[in-house]
């Protein structure tokens, strides 16, 4: 997942929740104290939706610079050889 897309998906889910709570607010039959109670509901719901998707992204970045690290290491070690049989020979 790239820095770009990562971004796009949270500015999606951040309209999708903004509209979701404009069609429960226009579409309630609900009383005011009870409509509150669930927007905070699914907002909480959203805030742990997002803190997870944040967890994930993280996750995928910490492999990817590790997969970075042992690729610049094995690219190390393969000078070092090529070098050392370029003085030998």
């Amino acid at each position: 997942m790239s820095k770009d897309s990562s971004g796009s998906v949270m500015i999606a889910f951040v309209v999708g929740a903004l509209a979701g709570a404009a069609v429960a607010l226009l579409f309630a039959p609900a009383s005011g104290e009870e409509t509150r109670e669930y927007l905070g509901k699914k907002a909480r719901e959203g805030t742990d939706k997002a803190r997870e998707a944040m967890d994930q992204g993280r996750e995928y970045y910490e492999h990817q610079r590790e997969n970075l690290v042992t690729a610049v290491d094995r690219g190390r070690d393969a000078f070092q050889q090529a070098r050392e049989r370029g003085d030998q020979a």
